[in-house]
């Protein structure tokens, strides 16, 4: 008599992304975004309402916010109890063995603080075209002209719709009084 086929191996279990172990590297930003919620509520119970509001008043958009930020962040932590976890970066195009490139991140920094020291003396146009246009000649557009061109444009955009379509005045520096910019 023939000895029995021996079986082929069974299929190997598809991968469903599920681990095992609590992801302790994971839990920091789910915490942090149910921390954030929590204290955007709290906060914005202290936001006085006018007696002039009907309808939605000013707590309605941060108790929103909040909520959301508390849900997303307790979704995350089940998700993350249940074992589902982030997939690997595969897509980019990254050297991992190559380390931080700190002046580039000081130089960001310094466009961001030179858009605090700048706003209030010269207004948001100019101060956010440093820093629009700073950030992106930091991150490699060339030639210089051309990020400060649409930085200042990003900046004039958002003055004009922050003044005209939102009521919101933000500092115009040497534009002010002239039309659209406050």
């Amino acid at each position: 008599m023939n000895a029995p086929a021996s079986s082929p191996d069974p299929p190997a279990a598809p991968d469903t992304g599920r681990v095992r172990g609590w992801p302790w590297a994971e839990v920091p930003f789910p915490l942090a975004l149910v921390a954030l919620g929590l204290f955007t509520v709290i906060e914005a119970t202290q936001i006085t309402v006018p007696g002039s509001t009907n309808g939605i008043g000013p707590r309605a958009f941060p108790y929103a916010i909040g909520a959301l930020l508390v849900v997303t962040g307790v979704a995350v932590l089940v998700g993350l109890a249940r074992g589902q976890r982030g997939e690997a970066e595969t897509g980019e195009d990254v050297d991992v063995e190559v380390g931080t490139d700190w002046l580039r991140v000081a130089m960001l920094v310094g466009c961001l603080l030179a858009l605090v020291v700048l706003i209030e003396p010269l207004g948001w146009p100019i101060a956010a075209t440093v820093l629009f246009g700073g950030a992106a000649w930091t991150l490699g557009a060339r030639p210089l002209w051309r990020p400060l061109l649409v930085g200042a444009l990003i900046a004039v955009v958002t003055q004009i719709v922050f003044t005209q379509a939102l009521g919101a005045y933000l500092p115009a520096g040497p534009f002010e009084g002239v039309a659209f910019f406050g």
